[in-house]
C-alpha cells in the first residue's frame, strides 16, 4: 500500500499528544487560572469543520465536569446578519487549526468588544485568531499537510480535556490523561486490519455513524472523514435521535458504524446494536466491550479501561483509518479530496 501523507499524520498522533502534554500543560494551567478569576456564567464554543466536532466534545466536558452551560456559536449572526447575541459574562472559546477563518474571527472580535473572555485553541499560534484572543493554547500538533484533519483534531480534544481538569483542579482526572498517547499507539498497531475491513466495504453507498454522550462528537467526526475522503454519504446520529425515525433506513446490508465505549452508554448502545442486527445490517462496532463486539460483522477492538470522558481521543482513530482505507479501496487520493483545501475561509 502506498504511504499517504494522511496515514503518516494519523501515525503521528501519539507523539503529537505527548508533545502537547509536555509542552503546553503549564500554559493551560495559567489559562484555567484566568478563567477562574473571571467566573464566566457560560461557555460559547466557536469552530467550523472538524474543530466544530471537537467543540461538541467540549459541550459534554465542560457541562459535566465544570458545571458550565455550553453553547455552540452561530457565526452567521455575527457576519451575515450583523446581529450578535449578548456575550456578557461569557467564556468565548474558539477552536481552529489554522486560526484564519473570517467568521470565527468575527465572533471573537465581537466577544472582545463586549468584554467577554476570549481563548483560542489553535495549531497556528501566530495566526490572526491567536493574536485577536486574550489567551492562546498551542496544539503542538506539528505541520499538518493532508487536507483532512487528524492529529490537529485529536490534539484539540486533548487540549479541551487538559483545560477542563485544570479548571476543576482535578488531579485524579489529570493523571488519567497521561495514559492516552500509549492507548493511541496501541490502537494504531491494528491499522492494517482496519484498512482491510474498509476494503471489504468499498461498495457501500451510504452509512450512518452512531455515538452517544462524549462520543456524539466522534460520530460527527468519523462521518465527516468518510464524506471528505471516500465520498461516502455518511450521517452521524445519537442513538437516541436515531430511534426517532432514521432507524427505518437500516435494512439488509446497510452499513452502520457504532462507537461503544465503556461507561454510562455501554448497556444502551449494546442493546440497540442487538436490536439492529434483526435488520441484517453490515455492522461495524468500535469498542472494548466483548458483548458489543460480538454483535458486529466487523468488530474493531479497543483496549479496556479507557475512561469514557477521554474515549473520544482514541475512538476516532479507527474511524480515521477506516475512511482512509475506504478511499484507497475506491481509488481516491486521500491527500487531495476533490473540491477541498487545507484552509477553508468561510464568512
Amino acid at each position: 500500500m502506498t504511504q499517504s501523507i494522511l496515514l503518516t499524520e494519523i501515525n503521528e498522533q501519539p507523539l503529537a499528544m505527548q508533545r502537547l502534554i509536555n509542552m503546553e500543560d503549564t500554559a493551560i494551567r495559567k489559562v484555567a487560572e484566568a478563567i477562574r478569576l473571571r467566573t464566566p456564567r457560560y461557555v460559547m464554543l466557536v469552530a467550523r469543520g472538524s474543530s466544530d466536532n471537537a467543540a461538541r466534545y467540549g459541550q459534554y466536558l465542560f457541562g459535566a465536569y465544570n458545571h458550565l452551560p455550553v453553547a455552540l456559536a452561530t457565526p452567521s449572526l455575527f457576519t451575515l446578519y450583523k446581529q450578535p447575541p449578548n456575550l456578557k459574562d461569557a467564556l468565548v472559546l474558539s477552536i481552529s487549526q489554522s486560526g484564519q477563518s473570517p467568521d470565527i474571527l468575527a465572533v471573537v472580535e465581537s466577544a472582545r468588544q463586549q468584554g467577554a473572555l476570549t481563548i483560542a485553541i489553535t495549531n497556528s499560534p501566530q495566526s490572526p485568531l491567536a493574536k485577536l484572543s486574550e489567551h492562546c493554547i498551542d496544539l503542538h500538533a506539528g505541520p499538518e499537510r493532508s487536507v483532512a484533519a487528524s492529529k490537529s483534531y485529536t490534539n484539540s480534544l486533548l487540549a479541551l480535556a487538559i483545560l477542563s481538569t485544570h479548571l476543576a483542579q482535578d488531579s485524579a482526572r489529570k493523571s488519567e490523561i497521561a495514559c492516552m498517547p500509549e492507548v493511541a499507539a496501541s490502537i494504531l498497531s491494528e491499522k492494517y486490519n482496519i484498512i482491510s475491513l474498509a476494503e471489504a466495504n468499498k461498495h457501500a453507498q451510504a452509512c450512518v455513524v452512531i455515538g452517544r454522550g462524549y462520543n456524539y462528537s466522534t460520530a460527527f467526526e468519523i462521518a465527516l472523514k468518510l464524506k471528505e475522503l471516500s465520498y461516502l454519504l455518511a450521517e452521524p446520529y445519537s442513538s437516541a435521535d436515531f430511534k426517532h425515525g432514521p432507524v427505518a433506513l437500516v435494512q439488509d446490508g446497510f452499513l452502520v458504524i457504532a462507537v461503544i465505549p465503556e461507561g454510562k452508554v455501554t448497556e444502551e448502545l449494546t442493546s440497540f446494536m442487538t436490536q439492529l442486527n434483526q435488520r441484517s445490517p453490515r455492522l461495524i462496532v468500535i469498542s472494548p466491550h466483548p458483548e458489543a463486539l460480538a454483535s458486529a460483522n466487523g468488530p474493531i477492538s479497543l483496549p479496556s479501561g479507557i475512561p469514557e470522558w477521554l474515549s473520544p481521543l482514541v475512538t476516532v482513530i479507527p474511524g480515521q483509518i477506516f475512511a482512509l482505507g475506504l478511499a484507497l479501496a475506491r481509488g481516491i487520493d486521500p491527500d487531495h479530496p476533490r473540491g477541498l483545501d487545507k484552509v477553508t475561509l468561510t464568512r
